[in-house]
């Protein structure tokens, strides 16, 4: 079962993924608490240690079986830091920064892998191609977790985002979808394609759009940091 796994090129996913997490949700309680929220501050979740921020079963044993399923994609989670809407100083304002920070909290990640890229000549030959794939994977990674986290289903960030910004004639109905958040997204991820697949046509939410936008940020990243 798990021969055939390449351990190297795994290995090259986990600070990328760790710093994803981390540094994604501790980013919400950081802007949370500079906008009038303590809550993820008091519970220690302004953190850049990863360990404040793993769930056990969302971060690494589903992920985990995923890849040594070898599922055409790998879905996880990291536990969400706990904000307060209503103690921020303006809480359908603040509510948009709050959400808007992890996700941009992965893009500086993914420019800062970019400009790590031009120390690569620095490493021996042993260890440059290693830190080559995993700066490549720090940029890819993140720009995944910004591009799905920004789709505006709650509880994810784009719909926190767009609740936030919308009308509120249309704002309520979409907040009050996030309890169902979960399993909208398991029926986009999983019930869409199999829908599509039984009327003889193909659809993925990963394939048709989230990689697309992320392949080109990819390509635009590699610009802005000079290797294009």
């Amino acid at each position: 079962m798990f021969g055939d796994i390449n351990y190297w090129l795994v290995s090259t996913f986990v600070l990328p993924v760790l710093l994803g997490i981390t540094l994604h949700e501790a980013a919400h309680g950081w802007v949370a608490w500079k906008l009038g929220d303590n809550t993820a501050y008091d519970k220690g979740r302004v953190s850049f240690n990863p360990f404040r921020h793993i769930d056990l079963f969302g971060t690494i044993v589903l992920p985990a079986l995923l890849v040594f399923a070898r599922a055409p994609f790998v879905f996880g989670w990291a536990k969400p830091v706990p904000v307060h809407f209503r103690n921020l100083h303006h809480p359908r304002r603040d509510m948009v920064l709050v959400a808007a920070a992890g996700p941009f909290a992965n893009l500086l990640i993914a420019l800062g892998a970019g400009v790590l890229l031009h120390l690569v000549g620095f490493f021996p030959s042993g260890a440059a191609e290693w830190v080559v794939r995993t700066l490549q994977n720090g940029i890819f990674v993140n720009l995944l977790l910004a591009v799905f986290n920004m789709l505006p289903v709650p509880p994810l960030d784009g719909g926190r985002v767009a609740v936030g910004l919308l009308p509120k004639a249309f704002a309520r109905p979409l907040a009050s979808l996030e309890r169902y958040g979960f399993f909208i997204l398991l029926a986009v991820m999983l019930g869409l394609p199999a829908l599509f697949e039984a009327l003889g046509r193909e659809f993925s939410l990963f394939q048709s759009i989230i990689l697309p936008v992320t392949d080109t940020l990819y390509n635009v990243v590699l610009t802005v940091t000079g290797h294009i």
